[in-house]
């Protein structure tokens, strides 16, 4: 399977490039952004473009691992919904792709604003040709020394890092990790799901490396 990923350099993007680079059914990644993602591997290639806009059409790839995502904290809904719905839709509208996967979030269906564009968005990306599938996690553990970008998350996620498993335990529909949600993701592209959209349960049962 050759895969293209957006947001390598984030937390969520790491994880994903970190299991495609483990998964030997993972014959070419191709790591599109606007920076470097700093890490060298044979099956690994770049695409540095400073306007994720002016992308040009890309083919040849089987499945796209969408990891991309900001903030909405301090935005207006018309910013908001420029680096999320419109850059998301342009970007889905260049790639031939089989499956396109899309990190969403928890609460997606909500009434929020950040929630009513991704909501959008996740339709939008539904009813285009490829299967799309919306991946809504809930809280996610970084693993294996991926940190956050974002100072007072890091600390949060170190402070954390002890009673994730009994966390997950106790509320398995509500938490996942960097690792289980890059599985998940290259599984979904690999052999679809019954269902569009994936909540946290979902996410973990299709990342869970003993139904494989």
């Amino acid at each position: 399977m050759r895969v293209i990923l957006f947001g390598a350099t984030g937390m969520v993007g790491r994880g994903a490039l970190r299991e495609c680079l483990l998964d030997a059914g993972v014959t070419q990644v191709l790591a599109v952004g606007r920076a470097s993602c700093g890490v060298r591997h044979e099956k690994l290639t770049e695409l540095i473009t400073p306007d994720l806009f002016a992308l040009e059409p890309i083919d040849g790839y089987d499945a796209c691992l969408f990891c991309l995502g900001v903030s909405s904290a301090g935005m207006s809904e018309a910013a908001y919904r420029r680096v999320t719905y419109d850059l998301t839709v342009s970007v889905a509208e260049k790639l031939a792709v089989r499956r396109f996967c899309y990190v969403s979030g928890a609460g997606a269906d909500g009434r929020a604003m950040w929630a009513r564009v991704k909501s959008a968005t996740e339709q939008a990306l539904i009813a285009m040709e490829f299967d799309a599938y919306s991946f809504r996690p809930g809280y996610i553990q970084p693993m294996h020394g991926i940190r956050s970008r974002t100072a007072w998350y890091r600390l949060a996620y170190v402070a954390a890092a002890p009673v994730y498993p009994i966390v997950r335990r106790l509320i398995p529909g509500q938490v996942t990790s960097t690792e289980t949600l890059g599985r998940a993701m290259l599984r979904v592209a690999r052999d679809g799901y019954e269902r569009p959209i994936l909540e946290t349960g979902d996410i973990n049962l299709a990342g869970d490396r003993t139904s494989f």
